[in-house]
């Protein structure tokens, strides 16, 4: 009998939310790596395609039960079309959020008590890093359903595209 699987079922929902939280984390401390010497926005984009990597292995071992499964590489590349989706949600969103929450609030600079770091390391932007977490908010939820849907399920949509390209077998 197969396993029937509703878009919203708590075991999925809660191992996601696990995973993401990781992503979450690696995004925040590698953007925060990269604001120390690029714009708000190119710091956000090279956080978000190191969160990426981390995001596609989680969530392929953890996820959606797709550990077994043996369509990694047509796995990987829905996955990506899925994260460039997100990355346009994370990046707009933020930007978005930014300007709204910079128009009613003051920039906010904490300054982390570290004394290791450099001055510009230890500054945390209070509305950049609200704004972000408003974008990852909606970059979860689009990511779930999009990752439920389409990425760990078969749709055909992988060998449809292959065939289109003339790639060959898998």
């Amino acid at each position: 009998m197969a396993k029937k699987s509703a878009l919203f079922n708590l075991k999925d929902l809660i191992v996601y939310f696990l995973v993401a939280g990781t992503g979450v984390v690696v995004q925040f401390i590698s953007g925060s790596f990269f604001r120390s010497y690029y714009g708000y926005t190119t710091s956000v984009s090279l956080g978000y395609v190191v969160s990426f990597i981390v995001g596609f292995v989680l969530t392929k071992l953890f996820a959606f039960d797709a550990r077994n499964s043996s369509k990694t590489r047509r796995e990987m590349v829905k996955f990506g079309i899925v994260a460039f989706i997100s990355w346009g949600i994370t990046v707009g969103v933020s930007t978005l959020a930014l300007g709204v929450i910079n128009s009613i609030y003051p920039e906010t600079i904490y300054r982390l008590p570290i004394s290791s770091l450099s001055d510009k390391s230890r500054d945390i932007h209070v509305n950049e890093a609200s704004a972000l977490l408003i974008a990852m908010g909606f970059s979860f939820v689009s990511n779930f359903i999009l990752h439920k849907t389409f990425t760990f399920k078969s749709t055909g949509f992988y060998d449809r595209a292959k065939a289109a390209l003339n790639l060959g077998k898998d």
